[in-house]
């Protein structure tokens, strides 16, 4: 068990948060306030089984978010800087400015004002709201080129451009800023005290990008936060990439936090993977776009082999634990799907307006139906006609059911029993096909982005920061923001009625239900319900005209 408080405790003042009945007169301010931690007097231990350990990690440390405030209602959530923990840093100019591969850039550097607004569709009467500090290359720098020992790790399952966000790494070190020294972390978390390293240069890390994986390896579980930033420490390592979910992420917040208990001078940044689109406040998730494009193999396969039988039936099942962007997706991208089972929308078999009735409607209109189900959907219904197991993972995560296989049996029994109707269906599980495939181009330039803008963060002094595309604008989050809770699709928003009128599918709502969503709608505000799930933002990305 690893211990990640402090017997010291940090009296500090209280920054001023958002508060829309409160009138804003102070001006906005981008200097560097300090970044406050309380740790409790008594030792507050953390789970090691992995980074994961979602109860013990969010009840680690307590800490206030830094907060700006300016006029008009704006909010700035900034992120924390070495100069918050440790004074009297010296700054360098930044070797940009003497870049060749920058001297055609009007501007090199960020200005320090620059901030990214979280909403951007707003009313004319709305307060300005959340800001994010915008990514980029700053003016001065808080390390030197030879002073930097940097570290990159990969933890979790396989996605698609993981390969990519590491030579981007290596090489934007490398070529923008004249990092020679960069070491990969074998293994995931525990490759810090168990494994082997391997040093990374742009030689080594040339062709990556075209494989699967990642070369570091990975795993789940073999988090210890004291033997992660005992290692980290031993080897002189000042900058620290970990590339993860959110899982990962909270895990990075923790080694965050216990490097400034120990007034150490060294950068941690985030970078968010996750294949199922399920990190809040970024548009989207590097891999995500390669899923959805992979996931159209599977889809038409199962397209042919159903309009090829008589009453065929093709069942996809997609990743989605507990979001269902990829199926939505993948089903709206697709157009030859006509049911799409998500874990946000929960359906029934038997009955008026069940599954069942929808699938023998098809067949008699169509002679042929294809279904895409999410991973996590439907796993109540399994729970009720299985012995319910709740057991986890080595990330923390509850293990599911096979929803894919359990569902083409329910629907094989069903028409060989009840209907009496002769079905012949296939089932296809493309999962770890879509895992394992290198990143598409979009990707590719997504993933080379991200890279370059946590180089940029960590060179400027920024640590405990994740960073991604807000609005279409690369910003540096605080680790808190993509931990509190999980992206998912909200079934009353356009982008699902889109999917219900592709498919002609039933809503398989409840009416009693979607009567209360509206009111709710009525009865809050619209700023709130648009705050509430990420997935406006998404949408706003994607439909500007």
């Amino acid at each position: 068990m690893d211990t990640i408080s402090s017997s010291a405790s940090l009296s500090t003042p209280r920054f001023r948060c958002f508060d829309p009945t409160n009138s804003y007169h102070s001006t906005t301010t981008v200097n560097h306030r300090p970044y406050f931690l309380t740790f409790s007097a008594n030792s507050t231990t953390a789970s090691t089984r992995d980074c994961s350990s979602k109860d013990a990690m969010k009840n680690s440390t307590k800490y206030e978010p830094k907060i700006i405030t300016g006029d008009d209602g704006y909010v700035l959530e900034d992120v924390p800087h070495l100069t918050d923990h440790i004074s009297d840093l010296p700054t360098y100019p930044n070797p940009l400015q003497d870049n060749p591969s920058y001297s055609v850039v009007k501007q090199y550097f960020v200005n320090a004002d620059d901030t990214v607004a979280q909403k951007i569709v707003v009313q004319k009467d709305s307060p300005r709201g959340t800001h994010f500090r915008r990514a980029g290359p700053r003016q001065k720098v808080y390390f030197e080129s030879d002073e930097v020992h940097a570290c990159i790790v990969t933890c979790g399952g396989l996605c698609p451009g993981l390969n990519t966000v590491i030579r981007e790494l290596v090489c934007g070190l490398y070529h923008m800023y004249g990092v020679n020294r960069v070491l990969g972390i074998e293994g995931g978390y525990r490759g810090f005290y168990a494994r082997n390293t391997v040093s990374l240069s742009p030689k080594v890390v040339n062709d990556i990008h075209k494989r699967g994986g990642t070369i570091l390896g990975t795993s789940r579980g073999g988090y210890d936060t004291s033997k992660i930033v005992d290692s980290i420490q031993d080897r002189g390592i000042n900058q620290v990439y970990i590339i993860g979910g959110d899982g990962t992420q909270r895990g990075a917040s923790v080694i965050f936090e216990e490097i400034r208990r120990r007034g150490l001078k060294v950068a941690v940044v985030g970078i968010p993977k996750t294949i199922d689109n399920d990190i809040p406040v970024i548009d989207k998730s590097f891999g995500f776009d390669t899923a959805v494009e992979e996931a159209q193999r599977a889809i038409n396969a199962a397209h042919v082999e159903a309009e090829s039988f008589e009453n065929g039936i093709g069942v996809v099942k997609l990743m989605g634990r507990y979001s269902g962007f990829i199926a939505m997706h993948a089903t709206l991208a697709s157009r030859d799907v006509d049911c799409c089972l998500i874990p946000e929308s929960p359906f029934y078999l038997e009955g008026p307006g069940g599954l069942f009735e929808f699938i023998r409607k098809r067949l008699k209109e169509h002679g042929h139906m294809v279904i895409v189900i999410a991973e996590g959907a439907g796993q109540e219904l399994l729970c009720e006609s299985m012995r319910a197991m709740d057991q986890q993972d080595a990330s923390g995560n509850k293990l599911l059911q096979d929803v894919g296989l359990w569902i083409s049996q329910k629907i094989k029994d069903n028409f060989a029993n009840r209907e009496k109707m002769n079905i012949t269906l296939k089932y296809i599980d493309p999962t770890y096909m879509i895992r394992a495939i290198p990143s598409n181009a979009s990707d590719n330039v997504y993933c080379t982005l991200l890279a370059h803008s946590a180089i940029h963060g960590a060179m400027a002094g920024y640590t405990g920061f994740t960073v991604g595309p807000v609005n279409g604008r690369h910003a540096y989050i605080p680790f808190h923001r993509v931990t509190e809770r999980q992206n998912k699709v909200v079934i009353t928003d356009r982008m699902w009625a889109r999917l219900l009128s592709s498919t002609n599918q039933p809503s398989f709502v409840d009416p009693k239900q979607v009567i209360k969503e509206k009111d709710t709608v009525d009865e809050e505000p619209r700023s709130q319900l648009l705050n509430g799930e990420n997935h406006i933002d998404t949408l706003t990305t994607q439909e500007r005209v």
